[in-house]
């Protein structure tokens, strides 16, 4: 139900701009990472969405090996003091892990919603 004959968002831009992924209405977080219990615009009910951990679980997958990889490439180029390491590497992996879990939560919504995605019911016969 887009307002005035408007598109819907695609997921992505429901996730970097907070959008509703119905209405399009910048009402999707109430927090840094935390969804606003619904739409203030549309009405929409987050919390009918189950986006649960996966998007962390991906994030610190992703960004562990980016790091890594990018901590050998160091110790092997200029092989800095130990210290070095826990200096540029914890600070960067946390930044990049917190930083990236608002867009994926609320991507993740987005594409719940425009695939009907809804938890599993088992139907008595």
């Amino acid at each position: 139900m887009p307002v005035r004959g408007e598109m819907s968002p695609t997921p992505l831009q429901s996730g970097l701009l907070g959008l509703c992924p119905r209405c399009g209405a910048k009402t999707l977080y109430k927090g840094l990472a935390a969804f606003a219990p619904k739409c203030r615009a549309c009405g929409l009910d987050y919390g009918a969405f189950n986006v649960g951990d996966g998007p962390a679980a991906f994030l610190i997958l992703i960004v562990g090996a980016i790091v890594t990889g990018l901590a050998i490439a160091l110790e092997l180029g200029a092989g800095p003091p130990f210290w070095v390491h826990v200096l540029l590497w914890v600070p960067l992996a946390a930044l990049l892990v917190i930083g990236s879990l608002r867009v994926a939560k609320g991507v993740l919504l987005a594409l719940e919603y425009a695939h009907r995605a809804r938890e599993g019911q088992i139907v008595d016969e």
